[in-house]
């Protein structure tokens, strides 16, 4: 431990292992680039853990939907971020891990990853998917709790499947395949988000109590998306408008996900269609000081999928 370290109590960084865009994992990254102690909790103690374990660390492997194993790793903490991948077990998780802080007591933040839908919403939403439904429920469960806490609400991932299956016909047919119609979105990058979530816990007295809406630069249809594409790879890339119920079945069923998730990612191109993330919002900004980063740097990021 250096001297920034010494007397500083542990940040846990639940989900730390990663999952849609690796934002936990990044957290723990950026955290330990600050010399701030981190306790990073996996679900299994695989490569992945042991990635973290080289940033300097300390590693616990645990269950979010156990409340002995959530209680065990936020022994000793200051500060908390719980984030979890699309899960048919979030609500528990999510639950478990508030129930859990407040019996800690001794939290100065608890950071909580919803997403931007949630702003939509009330009671009596239905239109949404069951995901968003329950990430609806537990940040009403945290304004209750009494807890210090922080509400990051993204908007979808540029890493998110909905884009992945979207962007995978671009190396091979030079066009993007989405049921959008002409209706408009403002993908955020998951390192965006992870910054977010770093400076936050990194200095979280000016940011408790607030709800911070996270998008990238600018909302845009998918034809001015696709042109921002082909700018950078320097060859046409086009846009296919697809039939919603044609998209599920042929670009988004094959790549097997679970119902939980199936559900979720169609939802959310459902929405897409009723223009529901035709969003922009200044979160990346206020919180660190800089613009967020647009679909031509994800593409110029991640060259070699675009790329036949």
């Amino acid at each position: 431990m250096n001297r920034r370290e010494a007397g500083v109590l542990p940040i846990l960084v639940t989900g730390a292992a990663g999952s849609v865009g690796a934002v936990g994992r990044s957290v723990v990254e950026g955290l330990r680039r600050r010399d701030l102690p981190v306790r990073a909790m996996v679900r299994r103690d695989d490569e992945r853990a042991q990635a973290l374990r080289a940033t300097g660390a300390e590693v616990v492997v645990g269950d979010l939907t156990r409340a002995g194993d959530v209680a065990g790793a936020l022994a000793g903490c200051a500060r908390m971020y719980f984030g979890m991948g699309v899960s048919a077990q979030y609500l528990e998780a999510a639950v478990t891990a508030a129930v859990a802080a407040r019996a800690h007591g001794r939290l100065e933040a608890f950071v909580n990853m919803s997403q931007l839908t949630v702003s939509e919403m009330d009671l009596t939403s239905t239109s949404e998917s069951v995901q968003q439904q329950e990430q609806w429920l537990v940040e009403q469960v945290l304004d209750w709790s009494g807890l210090p806490v922080v509400q990051i609400r993204p908007t979808v991932f540029m890493e998110n499947p909905l884009f992945r299956a979207g962007f995978s016909s671009i190396a091979e047919y030079g066009t993007i395949r989405l049921p959008f119609g002409r209706a408009k979105t403002s993908p955020v990058a998951a390192g965006d988000v992870a910054a977010v979530v770093e400076e936050i816990l990194a200095d979280p007295a000016p940011h408790l109590g607030r709800t911070y809406e996270l998008t990238g630069p600018r909302s845009e249809g998918i034809a001015a998306m696709a042109a921002e594409v082909s700018a950078v790879l320097g060859r046409p890339v086009g846009y296919t408008d697809v039939p919603l119920r044609e998209w599920i079945d042929d670009d988004l069923r094959p790549l097997g996900l679970p119902d939980h998730v199936f559900q979720h990612i169609a939802t959310m191109a459902r929405l897409h269609a009723e223009n529901r993330y035709d969003r922009e919002a200044e979160g990346v900004q206020q919180v660190t000081g800089r613009p967020p980063s647009g679909v031509a740097d994800y593409v110029r990021d991640n060259f070699g999928l675009f790329t036949p």
